[in-house]
């Protein structure tokens, strides 16, 4: 079978649930946890609401290029369990081809808690159960020879050989590497960054990949949070392109030759941020293929699909259809 895209990596049920009994700490000096969520120790806290959705890396990314008009395949590993046959049922409600998921018997489908501050900021507590079974092997390669693009999400288990495998494949790659990668650093993914056609970071996650690389460690702060440094930097390594996000501030890419901004959208209404990257990467790389190469457009895209996903509760329910994305008229902030 044929594809346009193959999405690889995780597919979970997300439990959000929020609180405003958390404080924000400022924690600038710590150029990697530079804002901290706390609570009270030993506190018993109120959960002001909860919801049960559907996420994960792969399966993100997987839903929203469907919407797009693409045809899909998600690469992942399920358990045999009630929350796996959500998963699927949610894949096949979403037009997301499913001959490529992986059922890992006697093992519990993933699952994460999202715990969601004051500002609708989030953080993920995952428990990543069957995501850790995914294996590509032989039969996987030739299914991944059929893509035009494969769309490379965060990895556990046996996480090295998945990559080494993926990397076999004929199609064009982009990556949004997972924590266990980026803390693994530059020695243990930079052999593969030649080989990709897009690198897509958030600017925590570029700063963490460029000090990993013993040169940049004294790097100080003024210099690690410059966009085109860090832009600069990653690009030497070898991606064709990269992109960095910056939340409020909007993204940049770099081609080698040229600079790019898109600034954000405003959203009309602020309500969950989970899945805000799954949806402008694999946004972004959709517009690649829409715009055949257009890098600004291609921002563009991504920022008006991530204005429309806070607007909704989880990471997929407000993902944008082709014809709405394309036709939507939205307003640069």
């Amino acid at each position: 079978m044929k594809y346009d895209f193959i999405t690889i990596g995780g597919a979970t049920e997300d439990i959000t649930f929020y609180t405003k009994d958390g404080i924000l700490i400022d924690n600038k000096n710590d150029i990697l946890r530079q804002k901290l969520l706390a609570f009270e120790y030993g506190a018993k806290l109120k959960v002001d609401k909860a919801y049960s959705t559907y996420g994960g890396g792969a399966a993100n990314a997987a839903v929203c290029l469907a919407k797009l008009g693409f045809k899909v395949g998600a690469m992942a590993a399920i358990g045999d369990d009630n929350r796996g046959v959500g998963i699927m049922n949610n894949f096949k409600k979403n037009k997301v081809d499913i001959n490529c998921i992986q059922i890992i018997r006697d093992v519990e489908s993933g699952f994460s808690f999202l715990v969601v501050g004051q500002a609708n900021e989030h953080i993920v507590f995952s428990n990543r159960a069957a995501n850790k079974k995914l294996d590509i092997a032989d039969r996987e390669v030739k299914i991944l020879d059929g893509a035009e693009w494969i769309y490379l999400t965060s990895l556990s288990g046996n996480w090295r050989q998945v990559i080494k495998n993926v990397f076999k494949a004929k199609a064009k790659i982009a990556w949004n590497p997972g924590h266990r990668q980026l803390h693994s650093g530059i020695k243990a993914i930079g052999k593969y960054l030649p080989k990709l056609e897009v690198l897509v970071l958030n600017k925590d996650e570029a700063i963490e990949l460029v000090i990993s690389e013993e040169k940049n460690r004294n790097q100080n702060n003024r210099f690690l949070n410059n966009m085109k440094n860090l832009l600069k930097i990653l690009k030497d390594w070898g991606p064709a392109i990269v992109v960095i996000t910056k939340g409020k501030n909007g993204a940049d890419a770099y081609d080698g030759n040229k600079f790019y901004h898109q600034d954000i959208f405003k959203e009309k209404r602020r309500i969950d941020t989970t899945g805000v990257g799954d949806a402008f990467g694999s946004t972004f790389i959709a517009g690649l293929k829409i715009f055949k190469g257009d890098i600004q457009k291609s921002l563009y895209l991504g920022v008006k699909n991530s204005a429309s996903v806070i607007t909704e509760q989880g990471a997929q329910n407000g993902l944008l259809s082709r014809s709405v994305i394309l036709d939507l008229p939205l307003t640069s902030s």
